[in-house]
């Protein structure tokens, strides 16, 4: 399959029966996108921004609204696209054949619902917001060069990235292993202690006083935000700010100075020996790079 574009749309075939669209509309009127796509294949669509809307029938529509991604897969029936992208939307597509898929998850098979073999005639369909984890590989992939030479590369690489990040087996606990998931209650406290801890980053409570704030212990605390969140509070805290600086420091706007206050740090240089030791890369390289 070759490259199809016009002034909005482009199409790249990654490889035999992988392939991706990007339908991007900053005009005043819809975009309409309509491909013959069989029941081989499963669907990933990602509304990066704005609304875009899925025909399926005269009856039947679905609208993807934005920060929404939603998979389809029908290993009975043909699912042809045909989508309206309003104005000012960004609709990020991936098309995939299940067999190519499958490999890529092979030994991990029974983890996905879909292609455990009991489930292989079945239909699925999943609607959720687009994970915070992927929203940067996201963003690469909606900036990508039309005109590199290394753009399937590139593509394959980000989209394998973006896989493992959406079907980690890990990502979410099994309720059976986790008696924090199986105590509602617990549960709630320690998923505020994470909320607490986030809207106040810049300036975060003890560890005292946030066990005090959601009335459970210290120990539980600890012991629970790691079991759930795979990782104890502050080191939770510095991982979501240093995804939160790869963010800011994409957009134009925010210089390294901005990005060090933004998160609450006290120096520059504090933030740029966080962020290295994270990446590997200081945050100005890595602003040239990206």
């Amino acid at each position: 399959m070759n490259l199809v574009s016009s002034c909005q749309s482009f199409e790249v075939e990654v490889e035999e029966n992988f392939f991706v669209v990007k339908n991007e509309n900053q005009e005043k009127n819809n975009l309409n996108y309509r491909k013959t796509i069989d029941n081989s294949f499963i669907q990933f669509h990602f509304a990066l921004s704005g609304n875009s809307v899925f025909k399926f029938s005269v009856f039947y529509k679905m609208e993807v609204k934005n920060g929404d991604y939603v998979v389809l897969y029908n290993p009975n029936k043909n699912l042809p696209v045909n989508i309206t992208v309003n104005q000012n939307s960004t609709l990020f597509s991936i098309f995939i054949s299940i067999k190519k898929f499958h490999k890529l998850f092979s030994e991990d098979a029974d983890n996905i619902h879909f292609l455990k073999d009991e489930n292989i005639s079945e239909k699925y369909y999943h609607k959720s917001n687009i994970p915070n984890s992927t929203l940067l590989i996201l963003n690469e992939l909606k900036r990508f060069d039309n005109n590199s030479s290394t753009k399937k590369l590139f593509l394959k690489a980000k989209i394998y990235e973006l896989f493992s990040y959406i079907f980690n087996k890990n990502r979410d606990l099994n309720v059976e292993q986790c008696p924090y998931l199986n105590n509602e209650e617990n549960f709630k406290k320690i998923k505020k202690a994470k909320e607490i801890v986030i809207e106040n980053m810049t300036n975060p409570p003890t560890l005292k006083d946030l066990s005090f704030e959601i009335d459970l212990s210290l120990k539980k605390l600890k012991e629970g935000f790691k079991k759930i969140y795979g990782k104890p509070v502050y080191q939770f805290l510095l991982e979501h700010k240093m995804e939160l600086a790869k963010k800011l420091l994409s957009d134009s706007k925010n210089n390294v100075n901005e990005v060090s206050l933004k998160l609450g740090y006290s120096t520059a240089s504090h933030f740029i020996a966080a962020f290295k030791n994270r990446f590997g890369v200081t945050p100005k390289m890595f602003k040239k790079n990206y």
